[in-house]
């Protein structure tokens, strides 16, 4: 597959809308081949903001790499014909700690302990992808299941202690979840917090929302297929509004439909075999013969959602960059909407 990124040229008459892309594993390796290069694209696509959200303790020091892989220089050593590269010219980057409930077998108190003190040295934008996961059989062992609570449970304290918002990693958990929010001293009406990848129903998107909570929506959406998603986003903002929402690209997975370039689902972080994250697409970083999402997709999850909604793109914009800092407690401005191309067929490059 020829790099479509080669295709970013400057069409006046293509709206670039400002995003905010809340949920990225920018960090993973897959990346680590052409990140600047993806980083430039995202920006030009319209992304102004990205969160590399964490999920396991041994890769947390990777988040701070990588999120001073993104001055300038280090972009410069990294990738010479890119040298010339300016920091404005790519997406600010910040960090989520958290430890993911699907990994919860190689997590230990000692992560927990360590990770709390990170918090109060290098205070990061939000707690996350912290929940409560039990897609396969193993996940719901009762005592697999119990230290996944009890890790959940201990990292909402953190959140609440240190007043940071949370990034919610629920599959399969829903009701068990919201049992233990609706318990819990950690107040999303207050603090914020995003229930990322939304993946349930009407009652469940609705519970979530009433709770404070922003729904992360993904690539998913563009997926006609994915009705029971749909319906429930389209619920929701029924009830409460197109200020119940943000989106993210949830990379290197969920590619919005009409980018999968195979039939290769897997997860680029092994959240659907189970195996370790460092095992997947090993000696593979960056192959076009994979579904790797990239930040510079986001655009595409905004228009479907503005299609599936029936709103107008650019309310939609800039109600979603609004509710994004609301839900991670920044005050960042929105940037005026510019006409500049993002490929010369009027949409978001897709190479992968």
């Amino acid at each position: 597959m020829a790099d479509s990124s080669q295709s970013l040229t400057n069409n006046k008459d293509i709206v670039r809308y400002p995003l905010i892309d809340t949920h990225t594993h920018f960090d993973a390796p897959v990346f680590d081949k052409d990140r600047a290069r993806q980083a430039q694209r995202a920006h030009q696509s319209g992304v102004e903001h990205l969160v590399l959200v964490g999920y396991l303790y041994r890769h947390f020091d990777r988040l701070y790499d990588v999120q001073q892989f993104f001055d300038k220089r280090k972009f410069a050593s990294n990738e010479a014909d890119l040298a010339n590269i300016d920091a404005s010219s790519i997406p600010a980057a910040h960090i989520a700690l958290g430890l993911h409930p699907f990994y919860i077998e190689q997590h230990t108190e000692a992560h927990l302990d360590s990770m709390a003190d990170m918090l109060d040295k290098q205070r990061p934008l939000a707690i996350g992808e912290i929940g409560l996961d039990t897609f396969t059989a193993q996940m719901k062992e009762p005592e697999v299941f119990a230290k996944q609570q009890r890790f959940f449970s201990a990292q909402l304290d953190m959140a609440v202690a240190h007043q940071l918002p949370v990034m919610l990693h629920i599959r399969k958990a829903h009701a068990e979840a919201l049992a233990i929010l609706k318990e819990h001293a950690y107040d999303a009406k207050t603090l914020g917090g995003i229930a990322h990848s939304f993946s349930g129903g009407e009652q469940e998107a609705k519970a979530f929302v009433k709770l404070g909570f922003k729904l992360g929506v993904t690539g998913q959406v563009t997926n006609p297929n994915a009705k029971k998603l749909r319906r429930a986003l389209q619920v929701a903002v029924a009830e409460y509004g197109i200020d119940c929402l943000v989106i993210e690209t949830d990379c290197p997975d969920m590619t919005p439909i009409s980018c999968q370039t195979s039939n290769d689902n897997a997860s680029a972080l092994g959240k659907n075999q189970g195996q370790s994250p460092d095992d997947v697409w090993e000696g593979d970083k960056g192959s076009d013969s994979h579904n790797r999402n990239v930040p510079a997709n986001l655009p595409l999850v905004l228009a479907s959602l503005s299609e599936l909604l029936a709103v107008d793109k650019a309310k939609l914009a800039q109600q979603l960059w609004q509710n994004s800092i609301d839900s991670l407690g920044q005050s960042w401005s929105y940037p005026s909407p510019d006409s500049s191309a993002v490929s010369s067929t009027g949409e978001p490059t897709t190479a992968q």
